[in-house]
């Protein structure tokens, strides 16, 4: 499996995703069609030039998925049973069309399954830079990881 499992991770482990993602126009109007979200932000570019941010950004719960996305290929893919948490989302800057974000994670923490001896739960810390190294999005994450499996 391309992810890690959960004997792989260690607090403190620091995982540098190299895959990026730019974001486009696309990206956001599909993702607002899709999720029925009608906020102006997001869609209208004169209200969005009059906002503080003076042109539209991108949906933030967008942001958050592309987040994830951008660490599954080396962190998580095969390698986890559920994502059971996601805690203390927070947007300190916005993301608009063509940013490219990147991601860094961190373990926070992580601790045997008390009902389940062949998983563990690691709690994770996804931020999210685009091209500036601007941090746009930081959130926790708590991951129910497969043990490796035994020879």
């Amino acid at each position: 499996m391309a992810g890690k499992f959960f004997d792989d991770l260690q607090v403190g482990d620091r995982i540098d995703h190299p895959r990026g993602r730019t974001v486009t126009e696309t990206d956001n109007l599909l993702f607002c069609g899709l999720t029925m979200n009608t906020q102006p932000l997001h869609l209208d570019e004169q209200f969005a030039a009059a906002s503080q941010f003076g042109r539209r950004i991108v949906n933030g719960i967008y942001t958050l998925g592309l987040t994830v996305g951008l660490t599954v290929a080396d962190l998580t893919e095969g390698t986890i049973v559920a994502n059971l948490s996601y805690d203390r989302v927070v947007h300190p800057a916005p993301v608009f069309h063509g940013d490219t974000l990147r991601v860094a994670t961190e373990v926070l923490e992580k601790r045997p399954s008390s009902s389940r001896p062949d998983r563990g739960i690691v709690r994770l810390r996804h931020l999210a830079r685009n091209q500036q190294g601007t941090v746009v999005l930081e959130v926790e994450r708590s991951v129910l990881f497969l043990k490796r499996p035994a020879p």
